[in-house]
């Protein structure tokens, strides 16, 4: 018997522990995601001189699965700022991810997360950091 409650209470610290092992795994798939959609930005812009700035086209990017990441647990949408000629790319997770939700690249490398950029406040610059690594 108490072995058994012994198994329980670890079971009870491990699992929380691996439910966010799995989710920072899950966050790593968004980030090379949204690394190889900017590249290809990259490279769109040299050969057109211009960005995709909206989700419809983002069929000429020639992503592999079309605007879903590799093990389809991201989607990802293409919006423009202010007009100043860039992109913003989000990483929408389709799991659970209260913690960090949305992820965020634009064109010139600011990442997010949880609607928060790495260019604000140190609290800002922290809660990405922790969300990116």
């Amino acid at each position: 018997m108490i072995t058994v409650v012994v198994i329980g209470i670890l079971a009870s610290i491990a699992y929380p522990s691996y439910q966010e092992f799995v989710k920072r795994g899950n966050r790593t798939e968004g980030q090379a995601f949204l690394n190889e959609v900017a590249a290809r930005q990259e490279r769109y812009f040299v050969q057109n001189n211009e960005y995709i700035t909206s989700d419809d086209d983002i069929d000429k990017l020639n992503l592999k699965d079309g605007s879903t990441s590799e093990t389809g647990k991201y989607e990802l949408s293409i919006g423009k700022e202010d007009d100043d000629g860039g992109y913003t790319l989000t990483a929408t997770p389709n799991f659970d991810d209260t913690k960090c939700g949305n992820l965020i690249l634009n064109a010139i490398g600011n990442r997010g997360a949880a609607g928060k950029l790495d260019s604000g406040s140190a609290s800002d610059k922290e809660k990405v950091r922790e969300c990116w690594r």
